[in-house]
């Protein structure tokens, strides 16, 4: 079986940086916070091009306290409207709904599964004050255009940057600078992945970037002095630590998925197959290579039988899922249709080119 991501293979390559940091930081006695953290935040930053970066518990919580972040510096209020793309994991919504926001869905476009720009005027109204962008599976959004929409209209540009580590736009910005504020995750199988959660906030804002500081940490300013309610999302200091070994890879990494993706789609022949758009450059990371398939469960357990792991990113739409009913009206049409016909294949910065090439045969004699 050719499986979709084998995690242990991907970080067995650090074992020995690992072993060695770990025994390093258990005898350290300090084992929150501290410089481990402060650490991988300066390299962080720096790889993203930020002035700042702040450690946090996952990437649902970056973006929490991204929006928190401003509700207490004022330049958001209770029941501000955020525009989301409508085919975007449910953890988007759920950050802008945990910060007391309102979310409107914009549709996305077919080609690229990123949010559709010329759809985001349709939704504004006075009560919009921000756009939550998603680098969907790893390809950068349309940021000039959307950048050009919220200079227009006064609005915030948060992206949400958990499948894009390291992807590049047209002007050789990375995601996580492209913005007001960015929220990334490490959960294990992105392509920055901790051993464990994580997350981080990139932003060049000072004041985004102290209050954001604070709120992670219970809202204390100082030990035992807290000046606004806060939570506790701090970045384990041994995560810090397997990110700062893995960091410097990263770029190798994405490159090998890019080199995966390239030959999957100049070799896959199959016109019930349609691949993913690519324009070549250095845009797109692919955390995820994801097509569309008219009969999905059917591809998936002929993938199956010829020994080929695969997993849909993502089954149900937002407005669809119960956790989130009566909170959306109507329905969301491009999204239903990516959500019933998306199918991930495998992609892994190790796969080799005998199991990629013997991927493409099978599709190609679907």
């Amino acid at each position: 079986m050719i499986p979709f991501l084998n995690l242990h293979k991907i970080n067995n390559r650090f074992k020995k940086e690992f072993e060695q940091t770990f025994t390093s930081f258990l005898d350290s006695g300090h084992y929150i916070l501290g410089q481990s953290v402060l650490q991988f935040e300066k390299e962080f930053a720096a790889y993203c091009g930020t002035q700042y970066s702040v450690g946090v518990a996952s990437g649902l919580d970056a973006l929490i306290l991204i929006f928190r972040g401003y509700k207490e510096l004022g330049v958001l209020q209770d029941n501000d409207e955020v525009l989301v793309p409508s085919n975007t994991y449910i953890a988007t919504i759920l950050s802008i709904l945990e910060a007391g926001l309102t979310p409107v869905l914009v549709a996305p476009l077919l080609e690229t599964y990123n949010i559709n720009t010329e759809a985001i005027a349709q939704k504004i109204t006075p009560k919009t004050k921000a756009i939550l962008v998603v680098h969907l599976y790893g390809q950068l959004a349309n940021m000039e255009a959307i950048k050009a929409i919220a200079k227009q209209y006064h609005l915030l540009v948060i992206e949400d940057a958990a499948q894009a580590h390291g992807a590049i736009d047209i002007n050789n910005h990375k995601a996580g600078n492209l913005s007001n504020a960015a929220a990334f995750s490490f959960y294990p199988s992105k392509n920055l992945g901790a051993l464990g959660d994580g997350g981080v906030v990139t932003t060049s804002n000072e004041d985004l970037s102290r209050i954001i500081r604070q709120i992670r940490n219970y809202g204390a300013s100082s030990k035992y002095v807290n000046e606004v309610r806060g939570v506790n999302s701090r970045l384990d200091a041994i995560q810090a630590r397997f990110l700062s070994i893995k960091l410097p890879f990263l770029d190798i990494d994405n490159e090998s998925r890019r080199n995966i993706a390239k030959q999957y789609i100049s070799e896959i022949n199959n016109n019930k197959v349609t691949l993913p758009f690519y324009d070549n450059s250095n845009n797109h990371v692919f955390h995820l290579f994801v097509v569309r398939v008219a009969d999905r469960e059917h591809f998936i357990q002929y993938l199956e039988d010829k020994g080929v792991q695969t997993l849909i990113h993502y089954p149900i739409p937002p407005h669809q899922q119960k956790a989130l009913k009566g909170i959306f009206k109507g329905a969301c049409p491009i999204a239903e249709k990516i959500h019933q016909e998306v199918v991930s294949l495998p992609i892994s910065p190790l796969q080799n080119k005998a199991d990629t090439q013997k991927i493409i045969n099978i599709i190609n004699q679907y």
